[in-house]
């Protein structure tokens, strides 16, 4: 009864991004128009076209540590919540942010990988185990696509942007062990999403190829 509420613990925690129980939104959906006139995708569009900015910043300061260069990436990284946010309080969700948002994400932080493998300012052995990571979710994803199969996001794969993304942001404030530990740990929570983005691929493939497969009777 709580959450008949206009604002009810339950709505709040979907408004928020902390409930995410249930099917995705319908517009989101394969075949779906791509509808890419909204909100949430303009702010996809401003990050997008961030990035450039944010690596002539980064490598025009010499030793890859600049205020504006780690200014820009925060927000680009901030962006994610904030077109998600914007998607849930307009119900403005449509085909095209589905597939833009995750892109975005992943160029963001291989721009930022590229950033701190060049200055050395992260473990370069963690750094290419992330280029590892994402190139593998690139052939899931493609896999995915041939097989009319999509990967749906995983709470691993939620929870290791931030870490992530939080290493590389601060490797570019200062020098320390923490933005080290903050990327091994996203990378951890990164590679358990990606087990599982590929488990969970295989058996819908596997599903839909039982039910186009005819049935024999004996």
């Amino acid at each position: 009864m709580a959450d008949s509420a206009p604002f009810g613990r339950g709505r709040v925690r979907r408004l928020f991004g902390l409930d995410r129980s249930g099917p995705p939104p319908h517009q989101t959906r394969k075949g779906e128009p791509l509808n890419p006139w909204t909100l949430p995708n303009l702010v996809g569009y401003l990050r997008l076209a961030a990035l450039p900015l944010f690596l002539w910043l980064a490598f025009e300061s010499g030793d890859g540590r600049s205020a504006p260069a780690a200014i820009v990436f925060w927000l680009i990284a901030a962006g994610d919540y904030v077109d998600g946010f914007l998607a849930r309080v307009t119900g403005q969700y449509s085909r095209l942010g589905s597939i833009l948002d995750p892109l975005v994400d992943r160029l963001t932080i291989l721009a930022g990988a590229v950033v701190c493998w060049h200055f050395e300012l992260l473990p370069r052995w963690a750094l290419a185990l992330l280029a590892v990571r994402e190139l593998a979710m690139l052939v899931l994803a493609q896999y995915g696509l041939r097989h009319g199969v999509e990967i749906r996001v995983n709470w691993p794969g939620r929870i290791s942007v931030f870490p992530i993304m939080g290493g590389i942001f601060f490797a570019m404030v200062f020098a320390g062990w923490v933005p080290a530990a903050l990327l091994i740990v996203g990378l951890g929570f990164a590679i358990v999403a990606t087990v599982l983005y590929a488990q969970a691929g295989i058996r819908e493939v596997r599903a839909a190829r039982d039910m186009q497969e005819p049935h024999h009777t004996r």
